[in-house]
């Protein structure tokens, strides 16, 4: 009985020593991780555009991006509207890493955008509007001028302001954003460290 159990636990100890062995470390920074995520992503479309013919170069875009009308779209605060496809080899790349391309695509477009969004709000700012005009007076090389109408400062002491408004305004889309990049960077991680090499031939894995 103690000879099956020890068996046991040493089979478990190795199950559980190689599984940890084989987890693929992840980047320590932020630019390594998007790195990695990049690099994860363009294997998947280069593998898809592979398989349906159409790696080029250059690549067909129609296979590259999707046709037709444009199925995903978020208006911004800013008045511009973003619109991606659905099929695709660049949406299927997102499918795989992100899980939910939607979802994803809200999250990244409003999070790449709270920076415009807190410059559009600071631009209805009476009291920035007022130096602006006052800078806008201002003849070229007029340094005092430019100075003295305190836009400069105005701004930096304000924006601040604004960009918190902002991201506290869309903390649910900046929480999936951090899920699902999370989630993309473990898949990527997964992909690269079980592919050799980058251009190994096979079908998009789901």
């Amino acid at each position: 009985m103690v000879r099956a159990l020890a068996a046991g636990c040493c089979l478990w100890c190795l199950w559980g020593c190689a599984g940890a062995r084989t987890q693929p470390a992840l980047p320590p920074t932020e630019q390594g991780r998007s790195e990695l995520i990049k690099a994860a992503q363009q294997v998947l479309v280069d593998r898809c555009l592979t398989e349906q013919g159409a790696a080029g170069p250059p690549p067909r875009q129609e296979v590259l991006f999707g046709t037709g009308p444009t199925e995903l779209s978020v208006t911004l605060a800013t008045g511009y509207t973003v619109r991606a496809h659905t099929d695709g080899c660049l949406a299927r790349a997102h499918r795989f890493l992100y899980g939910d391309q939607a979802r994803w695509f809200r999250a990244e477009v409003t999070v790449n955008n709270l920076l415009p969004e807190a410059q559009a709000r600071l631009g209805r700012d009476p009291a920035y509007r007022a130096a602006l005009a006052r800078r806008a007076a201002c003849a070229d090389g007029d340094t005092p001028c430019v100075r003295a109408s305190g836009l400069e400062e105005l701004r930096t002491r304000l924006e601040p302001e604004r960009l918190a408004e902002v991201r506290a305004a869309h903390r649910d889309e900046i929480t999936t954003y951090g899920q699902l990049r999370d989630r993309a960077l473990h898949r990527a991680a997964g992909l690269l460290a079980g592919r050799p090499t980058p251009h190994r031939k096979g079908h998009l894995p789901s």
